[in-house]
């Protein structure tokens, strides 16, 4: 027979228990250590990573620029290139009045510039011909970073002439028991250039700089298109309406012939009798 087993006393079972529990303890400290230390590695690596991309974003920001001038006068050849650009993009377009596109005829030029540090913020230069409108030859919007690391924004004030502020003009005017009354005042592209609420949030300066500015061209060339579907469209009905009326005139000379041939039968029925 084999010797009965040596009874485990609850006190010793306890302290077992609690030493297991210690162990494990020590061993998930250890742990969180550990990834600790290797997360401070990651961290760095991070950290060069950004300072090399930001080295070779400020490069190619560089290299960029000689394109982008000539660009800029290829394009100063094409009349009306900027306003066509801005009106068929889905996101200005919505923004863009009657009278800010009549403003947005005397556009001549676009600029993104981009501070040398990238991440420090960028300028929006916008150019313009002598117009009814404002006295301004350029109209600037600057994104920027504070102290704080929060980003801010300015602008150039825009110096509007007499009666054309098109930030200030009412919607309609009702006329209700011969008194006027100013309903609430339109949105208008030029009250971007006046908010600097929440430069963070500001979606249409993110929008003119890595999207527009870009590549404006496919955006211009949009209004082309449209412009040569709204054509076909009219070719195709002016196709149709020349194939109807020839359905009709040979409809007719069907008739007249089915005419002719009865008229001539009766006459030899005639004849016969």
């Amino acid at each position: 027979m084999s010797a009965p087993a040596a009874k485990v006393s609850k006190k010793e079972l306890t302290s077992n228990q609690n030493e297991a529990l210690e162990t494990s303890e020590k061993e998930q400290q250890e742990a969180i250590e550990r990834i600790d230390e290797v997360q401070s590695e990651i961290d760095k690596l991070n950290e060069q990573a950004s300072a090399e991309i930001l080295k070779v974003e400020q490069n190619y920001n560089q290299l960029r620029q000689p394109f982008f001038q000539k660009r800029s006068e290829w394009i100063a050849k094409i009349p009306d290139f900027w306003v066509t650009t801005l009106v068929s993009h889905p996101q200005m377009s919505s923004l863009l009045g009657e009278e800010d596109e009549e403003a947005l005829h005397h556009l001549t030029r676009i600029e993104v510039i981009e501070f040398e540090d990238v991440k420090s913020g960028y300028r929006i230069d916008f150019y313009f011909d002598e117009n009814p409108y404002f006295e301004n030859k350029v109209i600037s919007k600057e994104f920027h970073l504070e102290e704080g690391g929060d980003l801010a924004s300015k602008a150039t004030e825009i110096h509007w002439k007499s009666g054309k502020d098109l930030t200030r003009r009412p919607n309609q005017i009702l006329i209700k028991g011969g008194r006027k009354r100013f309903l609430e005042e339109p949105d208008s592209f030029f009250t971007w250039f006046s908010d600097h609420i929440d430069a963070g949030a500001d979606e249409l300066g993110e929008v003119i700089k890595d999207d527009i500015w870009l590549n404006p061209l496919q955006y211009y060339l949009i209004s082309d298109l449209d412009n040569e579907e709204v054509i076909g469209e009219d070719g195709d009905e002016e196709e149709a309406f020349e194939e109807s009326d020839g359905d009709g005139e040979a409809s007719e000379e069907g008739n007249n012939g089915e005419g002719n041939e009865v008229e001539d039968r009766g006459e030899n029925t005639g004849q016969n009798d």
